[in-house]
């Protein structure tokens, strides 16, 4: 994890006061795994913004510096306000340095790791179900395969009871989705039309622990909710598409009303788990917005499936991370439920309980206090974001993206393919600005 020896640490990137008292700088840590396009990009056009921002009288700059992983001691104060965390939902080295710097150091980090690590699918689904949200009837069936274990075969034989999976099939109902309670990612996943179907998956699905859960089909709308603090990027999915074609390219496609729904969805579902940072699938089918995949706190940042989505999400990002860095925004280490319990307990309409259940979490991201600060410090980030997309450092954050995933004989195709969907957005920018 970080050193704070300056020697092993990477150069930050600094952004000097252009005058004024000498004042504070707030440090944004990015903990990053197989990431290469967005720090890149998130560092150079906050470079370009050289941001010296006159907080409380005192001219505040920042610094974005890349983590390291190296041993720590637990008493080893921390240089950094905000870490933006990409790794730990899977490398426990990095969770554990994070965790020890949230109780110790006071760092705020996207997202509460606590809640990263214990909140599985499993248990969102029960929570939305709580508060009313219309989840597809969902059912848990035990393994078709186990890890050998002392007490396994006692246990098994004493409790473990025979069941007809046909029948659990009957009950949720056909076509369903068969998935880990724990996954991401699509591992895993199958789509059944039958009882033989579903044997033949069960079959095959090893040692998971699924969940089966009712088809919403057919659908209107399949839509992504990307909630970064109190935003909340909206994007149409196709799952069948080849990845780099799953994000759809039309980027205004919903009717307002629809947008509130799905806006107010994410920011409750985020809100309730502590997640700054998360993703939630949703699908539409007879006016009603199905929420069913929602446990994703690391989503997808990468310019080669986001594409024309891409300079909006690292603009999200910026805003937040600047947000809680300048505010000093406290690291909130308990998840608070009752309140959102309390409204679930209420006898209103679901579409009522659902603006309370989103004015809770737009208190909970200080909503108000973050969109003054946009409108008084960050007026000048969609103009420097927008210049910036037009240069050729962008276009190498790009590439070198393109070069760790694709054939080297498609470099050149996907690289133009990526860009020119970028400066889409672009001429689409200049036309609304």
């Amino acid at each position: 994890m970080p050193s704070e020896s300056p020697r092993s640490r990477p150069k930050p990137v600094i952004h000097p006061a252009r005058g004024g008292r000498t004042g504070d700088v707030r440090r944004i840590g990015l903990s990053l795994g197989a990431d290469l396009c967005w720090p890149k990009v998130f560092e150079d056009i906050l470079s370009d913004l050289d941001l010296a921002l006159d907080l409380d009288g005192r001219t505040t700059r920042f610094e974005v510096e890349r983590m390291t992983i190296e041993p720590f001691g637990l008493r080893q104060p921390t240089r950094y306000d905000v870490v933006v965390d990409r790794l730990t939902h899977w490398y426990s080295t990095s969770r554990e340095w994070i965790k020890k710097a949230v109780i110790l150091d006071g760092v705020y980090v996207f997202n509460n790791p606590w809640a990263v690590q214990s909140m599985e699918k499993q248990t969102t689904y029960c929570a939305m179900m709580r508060l009313g949200l219309p989840i597809p009837d969902t059912w848990l069936i035990p393994p078709k395969e186990y890890d050998e274990t002392a007490d396994l075969q006692t246990t098994l034989q004493s409790y473990a009871r025979l069941f007809d999976l046909g029948q659990v099939g009957q009950k949720v109902g056909y076509p369903l989705f068969m998935k880990p309670y724990d996954g991401g990612g699509w591992v895993g996943v199958s789509k059944i039309d039958d009882e033989q179907g579903l044997r033949d998956a069960y079959d095959e699905s090893g040692k998971f622990v699924m969940h089966l859960q009712k088809g919403v089909v057919p659908f209107e709308q399949f839509v992504r909710g990307i909630g970064l603090g109190p935003q909340v990027l909206t994007v149409r999915y196709e799952p069948g598409a080849p990845l780099h074609d799953r994000y759809q390219q039309d980027r205004h496609f919903l009717a307002a009303d629809d947008l509130q729904v799905v806006r107010d969805i994410t920011l409750t579902i985020n809100a309730f788990f502590g997640w700054d940072f998360n993703s939630c699938e949703m699908l539409l089918a007879d006016r009603t917005w199905h929420p069913i995949d929602f446990a994703n706190p690391c989503p997808d940042s990468q310019v080669t499936s986001l594409h024309i989505h891409f300079p909006d999400l690292v603009k999200a990002k910026l805003r937040w991370a600047l947000f809680c860095a300048a505010t000093r925004r406290p690291f909130r280490h308990n998840l608070d439920w009752a309140p959102f319990f309390a409204i679930a307990d209420q006898d209103l309409s679901f579409r009522d309980k659902l603006s309370q259940y989103a004015e809770l979490a737009r208190q909970h991201f200080d909503a108000d206090a973050f969109e003054t600060f946009c409108a008084e410090h960050l007026h000048a980030l969609d103009k420097t974001t927008h210049a910036y997309f037009g240069t050729d450092r962008a276009k190498a954050a790009v590439r070198a993206k393109v070069e760790a995933l694709f054939p080297e004989h498609e470099h050149d195709e996907f690289t133009e393919l990526f860009w020119s969907r970028i400066q889409d957005w672009r001429r689409q920018e200049g036309k609304s600005a």
